[in-house]
């Protein structure tokens, strides 16, 4: 097969869905990793906190390095360090191991995360209509095909470690196919680093956005970490319903991403803010009372479709603020959610380890109140296109 010559938004959705495929393989994997390595729940959840920290790290230091290295050869290259990373990471027989070999892959992770955001924004910016939200449907289309995937090698049996020594073969065959020719996008005339510094602090109405977000990138990143665990645990189900679990959830959250940017066109951001948030709850409600499977993977479907939208919905309201640069603002946003995103859910094995799997979702009821209660601060205007 040859490689594709794709136009440059085709060429980010492709980006887009590669890398959530090569991110999403290990995660339906958890569960055989937690067995093998016969851990409790806050001892997963604690090694998982090496990707975090990386993410982090790499996310506060990428632009510079991603600029000097060219935007086509860092692509190129981090996709498949991620693969071949988390591969590595698998091969831990401990929790000590598995944070230590976390650590490479979060680098990836949060470079990866800065680059293709980037590229998606100056791609939008020649497009005569928004495209962020269909890029992020990509990204959720390709981790719900590693959940499939990943539900596949487990009900077959086969091993973590071989199943993801195969996503690097695919991974790098179907980089080859669809992003070969990738030609990253000219840059904006307000692309700049200089008025951004590594550490953005958030004032008072950035940190009322990060609350906002803070639920819906919380219960995402549960759904990521914990849904295969508590298929298998709460139901004693079947290895491949633990992939089921996280595909549900992404693919129900790709398909609302797909048509987002038509409805918050059509209707103001606290309405859709508001829809989302309470199709969340509606999602954790039917997760915390399952009385069986099928309740629960509708109720991992409502969760993806309701975080599908808060944090691109926060991201525009912070952008369009003029109290400071919008530089400042997006990027105080970005750190503060993103912690809840990435610290937050592998914290969570600790709650499931004293209370019960069905309260690593439930705990995000709370939240999912204060969101709603302060989603009116959410900026009429930015439904207009760009």
């Amino acid at each position: 097969m040859r490689p594709l010559s794709l136009p440059p938004h085709q060429q980010i959705f492709a980006a887009f869905a590669v890398y959530a495929f090569a991110l999403g393989n290990f995660f339906p994997r958890l569960p055989d990793i937690k067995a093998a390595m016969e851990i409790e729940e806050g001892a997963l959840g604690l090694a998982l906190m090496g990707a975090p920290a990386g993410t982090m790290i790499s996310i506060t230091f990428a632009a510079p390095v991603l600029a000097r290295l060219g935007h086509r050869r860092a692509l190129l290259i981090l996709i498949p360090l991620l693969a071949i990373f988390f591969a590595i990471a698998v091969q831990a027989t401990g929790p000590l191991g598995l944070f230590i070999l976390l650590l490479p892959a979060g680098l990836m992770i949060g470079a990866t995360e800065v680059l293709i955001n980037v590229e998606a924004d100056r791609v939008e910016a020649g497009m005569p209509h928004r495209i962020m939200n269909r890029c992020h449907a990509f990204w959720s289309i390709g981790f719900g095909a590693a959940g499939i995937f990943g539900a596949i090698m487990a009900g077959l049996g086969i091993s973590p470690q071989a199943h993801l020594v195969l996503v690097i073969a695919l991974t790098l065959i179907v980089m080859w196919v669809f992003l070969s020719g990738f030609q990253p996008a000219p840059a904006r005339a307000s692309d700049t680093s200089e008025d951004t510094p590594l550490f953005a602090v958030p004032n008072g109405p950035i940190l009322i956005l990060v609350a906002i977000s803070a639920s819906a990138m919380l219960l995402e990143g549960a759904s990521i970490d914990w849904s295969a665990i508590y298929m298998r645990s709460v139901f004693d189900a079947a290895p491949v319903m633990g992939g089921i679990a996280v595909a549900t959830g992404a693919f129900s959250q790709a398909i609302v991403r797909y048509f987002a940017d038509g409805y918050v066109d059509r209707y103001s951001p606290p309405r859709v803010a508001r829809t989302m948030l309470c199709c969340m709850a509606l999602g954790v409600l039917l997760i915390f009372f399952a009385p069986n499977q099928a309740s629960a993977l509708l109720g991992f479907a409502l969760l993806g479709a309701g975080t599908s939208t808060l944090f691109p919905l926060t991201m525009s309201a912070a952008a369009q603020r003029t109290d400071r640069p919008a530089a400042i603002n997006v990027a105080a946003l970005a750190q503060f959610s993103f912690m809840a995103f990435l610290v937050g859910p592998p914290l969570l094995g600790l709650v499931a380890e004293t209370y019960g799997l069905r309260w690593t979702f439930g705990i995000g009821l709370p939240l999912i109140a204060l969101s709603i209660a302060l989603s009116g601060a959410l900026r009429e205007d930015q439904s207009k296109t760009t």
